[in-house]
Formats: structure tokens, sequence, C-alpha cells
């Protein structure tokens, strides 16, 4: 089934996004960053992350108070190259981004810049903020956990312990294409299913298991509670506990080491799904061209070389189909969902 779409300019969407930021008592120009974050999902193709959180999660954050819209975050500890800080709340959208750029600040001074984060909020695509370094001729890496929320069971496991635990890392490659990988360390993020139940439509066999191992291609099962995410690798003889494994090495940058809310807890093994409040982040930028003199030049000629792997045309690699995807939706305009722009307010048709 495919959802009903209209083409918004993206000047327009970002402006009824960052529209209801204001009027959720988000500063102005915060409401425009947080507003830049959530959009670029539906630039880059990941509508899972995009305008479609507005109304379900974001806005919902900021009514219920567990996201606080006048919140300045707070630095508890400053050591030149990093920094702990507290969001205390923050919209996650704009907060991550601005503690992303303090990193890439540091990394400017120091080399390398690590602004370790605790009491945060959803922040979007992990992309979006890891960006922001490649943007500036640096490495970038983000983590974040999902706060006290537990989703995904480990290996042979019959409790839940972690969340979907996304990492991005960006590098600058070829001219206005950027290294990026953004994932979940599960098969997929749960957006993702939840789009697919929105649209009424079924997932690949593979995303959701029930109790027994079987496939489930009906998303609605995830938010029912008689399926679960997977992990990548899929099964645990085929890999599944690397999957698990990268989510732990995420709990442990994001939250452990800035003092977050943890998912595997002596609560969670008696059966505490959690909730996704204090959720922690770990932001690093690196210096690359400080560190490594003709570090850009290398970077060109190594993405080059996977762009001209054969058969020619076919290879890529993580950040190119975005990018160009963002360009042309830039220039055409990006589609949403029909009810989704009803839900803003905007006239379809």
């Amino acid at each position: 089934m495919q959802p009903d779409t209209a083409t918004v300019p993206h000047e327009r969407l970002h402006g009824l996004v960052a529209e209801r930021f204001r009027a959720h008592g988000v500063p102005e120009h915060r409401a425009g960053l947080a507003a830049s974050a959530l959009c670029h999902g539906d630039l880059c193709g990941f509508d899972s992350h995009g305008v479609f959180n507005l109304p379900r999660l974001y806005l919902p954050l900021l009514e219920s108070g567990r996201a606080d819209p006048a919140a300045e975050p707070v630095v508890r500890s400053d050591l030149g190259a990093c920094a702990t800080v507290d969001a205390d709340r923050a919209l996650g959208l704009w907060a991550a981004a601005e503690l992303m750029d303090d990193a890439i600040a540091r990394a400017r001074e120091h080399g390398l810049g690590l602004v370790s984060v605790r009491g945060a909020t959803h922040f979007g695509c992990a992309g979006f903020h890891a960006a922001r370094a490649a943007e500036q001729g640096m490495i970038g890496v983000v983590a974040s956990n999902c706060g006290g929320q537990r989703i995904a069971r480990p290996p042979l496991g019959a409790l839940p312990l972690l969340g979907t635990n996304p990492l991005a890392v960006s590098a600058p490659a070829l001219p206005e294409h950027p290294f990026l990988l953004d994932m979940s360390t599960t098969v997929v993020p749960t957006g993702k299913v939840r789009v697919a139940a929105g649209d009424g439509a079924t997932i690949p066999e593979g995303w959701l298991v029930d109790d027994s191992g079987t496939s489930v291609t009906d998303p609605s099962a995830l938010d029912g509670g008689t399926a679960h995410l997977r992990w990548l690798g899929g099964d645990p003889d085929t890999g599944a506990h690397k999957g698990f494994g990268l989510g732990l090495v995420v709990e442990l940058l994001a939250a452990l080491l800035s003092g977050s809310a943890l998912g595997p807890t002596p609560g969670a093994v008696l059966g505490d799904s959690g909730r996704d409040d204090d959720i922690g982040y770990f932001l690093l930028a690196i210096d690359a061209e400080r560190l490594r003199p003709g570090f850009a030049e290398a970077a060109r000629a190594m993405f080059g070389a996977v762009l001209d792997c054969p058969p020619e045309g076919q290879v890529h690699y993580p950040g190119w189909h975005e990018a160009e995807r963002a360009m042309r939706r830039r220039r055409d305009g990006v589609p949403v969902r029909a009810r989704l722009l009803a839900e803003l307010g905007e006239v379809v048709g």
C-alpha cells in the first residue's frame, strides 16, 4: 500500500515545523535548528526519523514536560578537549546540534573534542549531528542510547535490555558528498516499523520475531507486544552478537560514561521496560587535517576508489545516495504524507 503524499517545498516544510516548535515555547533560533534536524530525515529519505515524529514524539515530549522548551544545558566539568554536560531535558534536536558544535570548537583548538551529555531527549537522526563535523572538514562520531527504555533482547535473552542505540560517523569525502554512516544497532529502528504500521503495510521478514523466533511481518505487533526487534546480524549463528555488542558499545560511550539512565539494570532483569528519559549522548569531533596533514586529499582518493569499484556506477559509500536525494528534494520539494500535512495545518491539493 502506497501512502497518499504531496510534494512540499523544503523551505515551507521547515517553516511549518519551526512554527510548531515556537508555539510550544522553543526560542526562535533553536526552533529553526530543531526544524532543520527534523527535516533532515525527510530530505535524506529517512522519513521514519523526519517530520513523521513531530506530532507522534516531539510535541508530546514538550506538552508533557518531559522536554523543557526553555532548558539551557549546563557544563558540569570542562577539561579543555572534553567536557560533560547536563542537557537538563532540552529538546534534543537542537541541543545535540549545539553541543556537537561545541565538540567541533574544542577539536579546532585541541585536535579533538569530546562532549559527553546526560539528561537529554531524542535528537532525531544521529547523522544530522555527525555531519556537522564533516562540514567543517572533521571526522564526527555521534552515539545515543535510549535512556532507560528497553526495546531489544540480548541474543538468546528473554527480556529487553537495550534500546535501538544509534551510531553515526561522518567524514569529508568527495565534494558535496560526505561519508555519513547513520545506523541503529538493531536491524531497523522502531520508527521504520511504526511508519509501516501507519501506512497499513507489511514489513520484510527478519525485522521482527515473536517469542518462538518466528518472523513477523505485521508491524503493529511491535507496539502490540507480540514481537520484538532483531539485532544486526539476525540470529546468534549469523552474527546477532555483533549487533548486540555494538548496542552495548553505544550504551557504554553514550550513557555509562555520561551518567545517563541505563538499559541494563537490576530492574530490567525484573521485567521493567523503562522509559526513554535521561538519554545520553557521545559527541566526538576529530580535526583530521591537523593530526594527519593531507587527510582531505587522501579521503577523496579513498572514497573515490570505492565509487570506481566495478560495476561502474553501482557501488557507493554511506551518505552518497542521501546527499543526492537531499539535493534533489531541496530543488524539487519533499514528499510528505498528506495526513501528516493535515496535522500540521497545511492545505493539500
